[in-house]
């Protein structure tokens, strides 16, 4: 299953450099996962200061 972040995302960017094959981008509020792209790792999960990134 796939990563999502959450409405807590404070766009800090932690998680986008974590992730191995670049599945996460700034969106217009808050970083998003592509789903298609995601490989279920949890390094984005792992970093995130407020848990922001959960399995769909």
């Amino acid at each position: 299953m796939a990563y999502k972040i959450t409405d807590a995302c404070v766009s800090c960017g932690a998680c986008a450099p974590e992730c191995p094959v670049n599945a996460i981008s700034q969106g217009d509020t808050q970083y998003v996962i592509d789903a298609a792209t995601c490989i279920d790792c949890g390094n984005c999960a792992n970093v995130c200061p407020v848990g922001a990134p959960v399995q769909e």
